[in-house]
């Protein structure tokens, strides 16, 4: 065995995480092994296996047709899998593999990651991430469970009177009808394991999932358009030098179109005559959605090769996921295809956002309005009704750098005009982002100096801590250079003390935070922060915030949304032995029927005690510090509203300066109900109203009521 090569710390995505930039090449011209194109002598020996996707036709060999799905009728193909490994805790292996735990209890699965802090986070109370659901999910997967029984019987039936409670004892006898049977859930033990021992979780492994970050390159050839694949070649050296002999491969991280052919070159240099079989699963998974996306996903997306082997690795895989994925949901491809996916399923999205983002422009000078021209076009069949909402732009981590690839690819193929295509999206979004500034500085009379402006939101997206390219955060950078008094920041997902830390790192260059002689100050109360305030720009769709009736409703279980505010009795279950996604939509629909009578948050007594926090464990202790901080700014310990409770804007319009401005960078507010209490609003794709126009339109709706 060669020796081992140093490994650097693995960055799994975690907007925590500030590593210097890779300067390593990854551009064709710079290395032989970097994607997306390789050197002539790699793709004259993928020539020479003869990989044509419609030439297998023997009895012996599973269906060739990738695009009608995963090889069904063919699952003894598959081998047994005990013990699965993820490379990478972060944003996409976190959420990942504490779902495939919890739908496969009899499968080890173990989430690796250098990052001891990452690691430790998972292994308590205080996850790194949050996302609504995971915490459910990760409680009965990590630590186990309890027996539990409880009726198949919705409540309200006469089986039911209502007060339905769980039990870990012995079950009632049940009753003649099927529905009214109590219901026998036994324990499970533990199989989800986070822990930063990584070569030795890879050896075990029958499948490992690489989901490390690949994120833009800082520096070196390509800065700002190529893939950094710093981090995937690392745990990829790794990996092949410590995976057991038929160990599956599998890229879970957003890779350019050829990663794979990387992966198999890498497993030869450092194990010669060891066969691995490598394939391309990539996520896709939405921020503040990310746990449905994961319960009831679209598609699940295998890229292999047509080799037997191959394809026996790839319906191994699609097992995995058949658990709890109807199998015409489960798609297998080309390797390259595959791929090539992911990058353009992201920036088609994004190239819909910038669409409607640049009519917005249009409709503000021509008085068009572009909700209305939104749904006109949305009902449009060949158009569909999705990402056709305007606001400030896109964010993440995901559309920009996924565009930026795809450009660069382009161009490293000699297609210059594709590149240039695909870089007007990005170019867009950030013209999008500027034009909403400017005209907060301009309807405040081209002067912020000695006024407090709020931003509500600091994430890219609801439901989702993740800052990772906020179109806030450059807000923001444009508002500090007009010298305000104050820039108040109220986020109901991030915590405070960390948003605090991560802006002095992102804004190091200046003073920027109070405490350092500068204009930020964070807040963990939405009434402290817009107490005297000038202007409130809402630059996040949280729900919280809004005060018109949301449009879409997001999918989510049978008889529950994570984050709604209603939810339907999914009981009687067909199945006589119900399955875990049953088991959740139940654990959903309790909560939040008991929500206000103090059952707490284990409805059916199903989990099992938390691991419990070092005395020095620094997560509690931010948490004792922003509880410190909140209460010299709140003496009287006054309401604050709980999460997804939505704010009175009546009260936060009382407490403003006059005039009073609110920009709603997201569309979430209904104008008639702004004007009602005195406040200018001023939306996305809709023309500015001057104050006597505001009055007239006020006193019109006060008639017609």
């Amino acid at each position: 065995m060669s020796k081992p090569i140093p490994v650097p710390v693995i960055d799994s995505g975690d907007s925590a995480s500030i590593d210097v930039a890779s300067t390593a090449p990854t551009t064709p011209d710079a290395s032989w092994s970097s994607s997306p194109v390789l050197r002539a002598d790699i793709d004259r020996r993928i020539e020479s296996l003869n990989i044509e996707f419609d030439s297998l036709q023997t009895p012996s060999t599973p269906p060739t047709n990738h695009a009608d799905g995963p090889i069904l009728g063919w699952s003894y193909l598959a081998q047994p899998v005990k013990n699965i490994c993820c490379v990478g805790a972060g944003y996409v292996g976190g959420p990942t593999a504490a779902v495939m735990a919890f739908q496969n209890p009899n499968i080890r699965v173990t989430v690796v990651d250098r990052d001891e802090r990452r690691i430790r986070r998972w292994n308590s109370k205080h996850l790194p991430i949050h996302e609504p659901g995971l915490g459910d999910i990760v409680r009965i997967a990590r630590d186990g469970s309890r027996e539990i029984s409880f009726t198949n019987t919705p409540v309200g039936s006469r089986a039911n009177d209502g007060s339905d409670t769980a039990s870990s004892s012995e079950s009632e006898p049940a009753s003649d009808g099927h529905h009214f049977r109590m219901t026998v859930v036994p324990s499970r033990q533990p199989n989800l394991i986070f822990s930063t021992e990584v070569t030795k979780c890879i050896s075990e492994a029958d499948i490992i999932l690489i989901a490390v970050n690949t994120p833009t390159k800082s520096r070196g050839i390509g800065a700002g358009r190529a893939t950094d694949m710093t981090a995937f070649e690392a745990v990829t050296s790794v990996v092949a030098q410590h995976a057991r002999p038929g160990a599956i491969i599998v890229e879970k991280s957003t890779v350019p179109c050829r990663t794979a052919e990387l992966v198999r070159e890498t497993m030869e240099l450092h194990r010669p005559g060891v066969h691995f079989e490598v394939l391309s699963n990539p996520e896709f998974l939405a921020a503040g959605t990310a746990v449905q996306d994961l319960l009831q996903p679209d598609r699940i997306l295998i890229g292999s090769l047509t080799s037997e082997s191959s394809r026996r690795a790839a319906e191994t895989l699609a097992t995995v996921y058949a658990a709890w994925v109807p199998r015409s949901r489960i798609l297998t491809t080309n390797i390259w295809s595959s791929e090539l996916s992911k990058l353009v399923a992201n920036s088609m999205l994004a190239q819909r956002i910038s669409s409607i983002n640049s009519i917005s422009a249009i409709c503000e000078k021509t008085g068009a309005e572009v909700d209305e021209v939104a749904a006109s076009i949305g009902r449009d069949p060949r158009i569909g009704n999705k990402f056709l909402k305007a606001g400030i732009g896109f964010g993440g981590s995901c559309f920009k750098k996924d565009i930026l690839s795809l450009s660069y690819l382009a161009e490293s193929l000699g297609l210059e005009e594709v590149g240039e295509y695909w870089r007007q999206v990005i170019k867009m979004n950030e013209y999008q982002r500027d034009r909403f500034s400017r005209r907060v500085i301009t309807c405040l009379n081209n002067t912020l100096v000695a006024k407090k402006i709020t931003l509500l939101g600091y994430a890219f997206k609801a439901n989702t801590s993740d800052t990772r390219e906020s179109p806030a955060l450059e807000i923001i950078k444009t508002l500090l250079e007009e010298n305000p008094r104050e820039i108040a920041i109220y986020d109901p997902c991030c915590n405070p003390v960390v948003t605090r830390n991560e802006i002095k790192i992102l804004l190091r260059d200046q003073a920027a935070l109070q405490d350092d002689g500068g204009p930020i100050v964070v807040y963990s109360n939405a009434y402290e922060a817009c107490a005297a305030s000038h202007a409130i720009l809402i630059t996040t769709e949280f729900d919280e915030f809004r005060n018109k009736k949301r449009l879409e409703t997001p999918k989510g279980l049978p008889g529950i949304t994570f984050g709604s505010n209603k939810s339907l009795d999914p009981r009687p279950f067909k199945r006589i032995e119900p399955s875990e996604t049953d088991i959740l939509s139940l654990h959903k629909f309790l909560l939040h029927k008991n929500r206000c009578s103090g059952v707490g948050s284990d409805p059916l007594q199903r989990y099992i005690e938390e691991p419990a926090c070092a005395e020095d464990c620094p997560d509690c202790g931010l948490m004792e510090k922003d509880a410190s901080v909140s209460s010299k700014g709140n003496p009287n310990n006054e309401y604050r509203p709980g999460p997804g409770e939505r704010l009175d804007w009546s009260k936060i319009a009382s407490m403003m300066k006059t005039p009073k401005w609110v920009f709603d960078g997201k569309g979430i507010m209904d104008p008639k109900a702004m004007a009602k209490l005195g406040i200018r609003l001023e939306s996305v794709g809709r023309r500015s109203s001057t104050f006597h126009e505001l009055v007239v339109r006020y006193h019109t709706w006060i008639d017609e009521e």
